[in-house]
């Protein structure tokens, strides 16, 4: 007998390895034919500290997937049950190649190791029974758009589930088998298998050790079977994830937009020729080899697809389907492109249609709809949220790179911004000189850089486009500007000088744009000798920290709200007058997600005597997009229901008298949802958005409000 197990084990273990080789081969093929990406293997040599972490905290820890508790707890279970039962297939290799008595000593000698393996396994087989009921719950045939599963590959899963419960009972039936023959030395340790092994009691030794072959061999059978499933699969990210959270890059794909990079060097516009270099991604050959690994890394979870403002509104954007549709289109069209000249020229028209050769990258009938690439509000929630963190932005970035700068296939409005960028310096092509209209309201003086920045000035205050000159964010303008002067901070403003950061060309995917307006803004912000920075506009805030460092910009730059908090805190600035208002704050996208920045608007709001605060359901790391990021701002929004509208009824749920933000963009559309919520009697006339410094400046100067209740009296007399 102990022939034949090991004939048919050895056997069965070959064909399994040559047939899991052959596709990782070929995956390794895709991968290494994409563009280079040096940078990540440079930061895991540069962090080796952070890699470690990344992998104890995301991989084992099981950090993001724990965010939704039930789920990711079973995800916890099953994960360590893979880990953890390596330990039984050890002890069954040991078996089929010296025989079912044989054991390993040290480890199949200690009842504790049998109870772990046995407690683990059963946790596991937990976690099936919560994923089994998660994915009956959330159905796309029952929930369709609603069900985070929608577009993914259900059957994989059915079969995944399938396969790791079949890993499970034969390890007990195998177990319970060995302990019913006296091979099993754990004793009641393993107290499942003891549990099994009992039913077996009273059979011949005959017997028993054909069962006990017959469960080795299924044991080992199963683990063979899956791991060739896995390998064709999405469950490759058991695999994966670990690599892919090790390069992903730093901070969790959130922050700076990548530089544009050609054959693994940053883009020179000077010398770059379209013909030769890699301008953003126009074919799926142009993805890094990380882009290829975020493609065989997702697990089709659908978590980034549940939180995606785009998605949730009723448009055709879904970052997991971004992802799922190139990476089918990669596999498709790999055979083609990891082809010698000479081995492609021999397809066939047949065999080239089959591979996607002639297939567009975005089109209407390719492989990513314009109205997906152009969806996109960049606001960071699908990388958030995704486990195995995936950089869903980065990729959708480049495509829109290809399209504005090769292509010059952009949604219409978006050109006269870029027209009115390239001209003006501003996204409305409004004069230069009104961006100091703001500070003639004002009752004090306030510094204009001509040259250099006085040396007794502390902060440079980095005004922003809609900061001096749109009409609504003036206002928090002028209140930080009020704030900063009541505690006695010297600041400056560029006034003229100052240019848009370039922002939501780089957002559009307009590369040129951005470098020329950068460069120009660094070199004023250098030759003025500035070191430190306030800004009120989150996206000049991500993009002066984060991006500017990349064209030579290195500044020490706060959000306002963080200065303001800080001033509060050492008592240069006092809020007493009472506030009496129930308010809901919105977190911005760029504040929150991009910095990380959560707590410092919430606690000016704490200071305030007075204030009521409601958080809206969906808030901090899971909070909902206003709309304007990714230069949605100054694009029409034709699909669906519009995002600023779907956030005011969120914030409306909460009865608020004011909605508070710290970003311009979510005051302007925010401030518009409102209105339009007037108009149709859904929303209290009172009610208004205002930036958190508002709050602050009033409560200080004395401008509190008194209790609603108190307004309604003589309304209701009247």
């Amino acid at each position: 007998m102990f022939w034949i197990t090991l004939v048919i084990g050895l056997a069965g273990t070959a064909v399994a390895l040559a047939l899991a080789a052959r596709r990782v081969l070929f995956l390794y093929h895709i991968a290494t034919s994409g563009q280079p990406d040096p940078e990540r293997t440079l930061q895991v040599k540069r962090r080796p500290k952070e890699a470690v972490e990344g992998q104890a905290i995301e991989v084992l820890g099981q950090r993001k997937l724990l965010k939704w508790t039930l789920a990711g707890v079973s995800h916890a279970a099953v994960m360590w049950a893979f880990i953890l039962l390596i330990t039984v297939y050890l002890e069954a290799a040991v078996a089929l190649l010296f025989g079912l008595d044989a054991k390993i000593p040290g480890l199949q000698t200690w009842g504790p190791i049998g109870f772990v393996q046995d407690t683990i396994a059963l946790a596991c087989t937990a976690g099936l029974i919560v994923f089994t009921a998660i994915r009956l719950k959330n159905s796309p045939k029952r929930i369709g758009r609603k069900s985070r599963f929608k577009g993914s590959h259900l059957s994989g899963a059915w079969i995944t589930l399938f396969m790791i419960f079949n890993v499970i009972w034969t390890m007990f039936f195998f177990r319970g088998v060995e302990w019913a023959s006296g091979n099993l030395p754990y004793g009641k340790g393993a107290y499942f298998s003891y549990l099994v092994g009992r039913l077996f009691k009273g059979t011949d030794h005959g017997t028993l050790e054909v069962l006990e072959s017959v469960g080795l061999l299924l044991h080992i059978g199963v683990a063979l079977v899956f791991l060739v499933f896995v390998v064709h699969s999405k469950h490759l990210h058991i695999f994966l994830a670990p690599l892919n959270v090790m390069f992903k890059r730093h901070p969790d794909g959130l922050g700076a937009v990548q530089p544009m990079m050609s054959g693994g060097k940053p883009l020179d516009f000077e010398e770059a020729d379209p013909d030769e270099d890699v301008f953003g991604r126009g074919k799926i050959e142009d993805f890094t080899w990380k882009g290829f690994l975020d493609m065989a890394t997702c697990t089709e979870c659908g978590r980034c697809q549940s939180q995606c403002p785009a998605w949730n509104t009723g448009k055709p954007l879904s970052p997991k389907m971004v992802i799922l549709e190139l990476r089918d289109h990669a596999l498709a069209k790999a055979p083609y492109f990891t082809a010698s000249e000479e081995q492609r020229e021999k397809f066939t028209d047949e065999q080239k249609l089959a591979m996607q050769v002639d297939k567009e990258l975005v089109a209407d009938d390719g492989v990513i709809h314009p109205d997906v690439l152009w969806s996109c509000t960049n606001c960071g929630a699908c990388v958030e949220q995704c486990p195995v963190d995936i950089e869903h932005i980065d990729h959708i970035l480049d495509m829109r790179r290809f399209q504005v700068m090769i292509e010059s296939s952009f949604p219409s409005e978006a050109g006269v911004m870029l027209k009115n960028l390239e001209n003006k310096g501003n996204p409305w092509g409004m004069s230069e000189m009104k961006r100091l209209e703001w500070i003639e309201e004002l009752d004090f003086e306030v510094e204009v850089v001509d040259d250099k920045l006085p040396e007794d000035t502390e902060y440079l205050f980095w005004v922003g486009c809609a900061g001096a000159l749109e009409d609504r964010a003036k206002k928090t303008t002028k209140a930080v500007a009020e704030l900063l002067h009541i505690a006695g901070v010297k600041f400056a403003v560029l006034g003229p000088m100052e240019a848009c950061t370039g922002d939501p060309a780089r957002r559009l995917g307009m590369e040129f744009v951005f470098q020329m307006l950068g460069q120009q803004n660094v070199e004023t912000l250098n030759d003025a000798g500035v070191k430190k920075i306030v800004a009120t506009c989150p996206h000049c805030f991500n993009t002066l920290a984060n991006e500017y460092p990349q064209i030579g910009g290195n500044y020490e730059v706060v959000h306002h709200t963080q200065l303001l908090a800080h001033l509060v805190e050492e008592g240069r600035l006092t809020p007493v007058t009472p506030i009496e208002e129930n308010i809901t704050y919105h977190d911005p996208c760029f504040l929150g997600r991009h910095n990380k920045v959560y707590k410092q608007p919430r606690d000016i709001m704490a200071t305030v005597p007075g204030v009521r605060t409601q958080e809206m359901h969906r808030h901090k790391d899971r909070g909902f997009c206003c709309g304007a990021g990714g230069a949605r701002m100054w694009m029409e929004e034709r699909i669906g229901k519009r995002i600023n509208t779907e956030r005011v009824d969120e914030a409306l749920e909460t009865d608020p008298d004011t909605v508070s933000t710290a970003c311009p963009f979510c005051l302007v559309m925010l401030g518009d949802a409102i209105n339009e919520k007037k108009n149709e009697g859904a929303a209290k006339e009172s009610l208004e958005v205002v930036d958190v410094s508002q709050l602050l400046i009033r409560s200080i100067k004395g401008e509190g409000t008194a209790p609603p209740e108190a307004e309604k009296e003589p309304v209701a007399a009247e």
